[in-house]
């Protein structure tokens, strides 16, 4: 099954809200499937729950205002919580979704290697077989 664009109306869930703009909402999907596609092509199924989060963010937050007062009423949001960009955890999810990003092992024996030596066996080198004392191996 190949990957579906969440619609507004999925984005307004997401968020909660009552009410959205669908052409801004359209727009804000159309362009967290291309970011997160600069990671995994294709998207895979799961994906829909990165391209909501991007999205969402940039919905709620597009100037990237990192912090508000409105009376005695202020807000801290951290560094870089608006605008549409993917996150390390973003990007991490997205592989992950598409199989990709573990650890994995590479073993380069061949199925065929044999455990015997492959160099040549020289019955005559070494110490000779006879020990003389106080001369030792001669």
């Amino acid at each position: 099954m190949a990957f579906v664009t969440p619609t507004a109306e999925q984005l307004a869930l997401y968020l909660d809200l009552g009410e959205i703009r669908v052409d801004r909402a359209d727009l804000l999907l159309q362009q967290a499937v291309a970011l997160a596609e600069t990671v995994v092509k294709p998207l895979p199924d799961q994906a829909t729950a990165v391209v909501l989060s991007v999205a969402g963010r940039a919905y709620v937050n597009p100037q990237q205002v990192s912090y508000e007062t409105i009376g005695p009423m202020s807000v801290q949001r951290p560094q870089g919580s608006g605008g549409l960009y993917l996150t390390k955890a973003d990007k991490t999810a997205l592989k992950a979704l598409a199989g990709r990003g573990g650890a994995f092992t590479v073993d380069p024996t061949p199925a065929t290697a044999d455990p015997s030596p492959t160099y040549p066996v020289d019955d005559g080198y070494g110490p000779p077989l006879e020990y003389e004392p106080g001369w030792g191996w001669v």
